[in-house]
């Protein structure tokens, strides 16, 4: 267990960040879920700017790399060009 005042602080703090990163990880998939689902195409062009502004948070917060926020977006682009 920590001695340390510090120590103790982090891990509130490490603990806070974590199931903050977790809910917006978890927040990102369900809408790119329902972006995947949809079938209507101005319904998934809107849902598309939404899912790409939140992929391009959680790369920049290191949450995914930003690599696959990359290949994400490209993916779900080329999805709803195609409808």
């Amino acid at each position: 267990m920590a001695n340390h005042k510090s120590a103790l602080k982090r891990i509130r703090s490490n603990e806070a960040k974590r199931l903050r990163n977790r809910y917006q990880n978890k927040t990102t998939r369900t809408f790119i879920k329902r972006l995947r689902g949809t079938s209507d195409k101005s319904e998934a062009q809107e849902l598309l700017k939404k899912v790409i502004s939140m992929l391009d948070r959680l790369a920049k917060k290191n949450i995914i790399h930003k690599n696959k926020a990359a290949n994400n977006k490209s993916k779900l682009t080329k999805l709803v060009n195609s409808l």
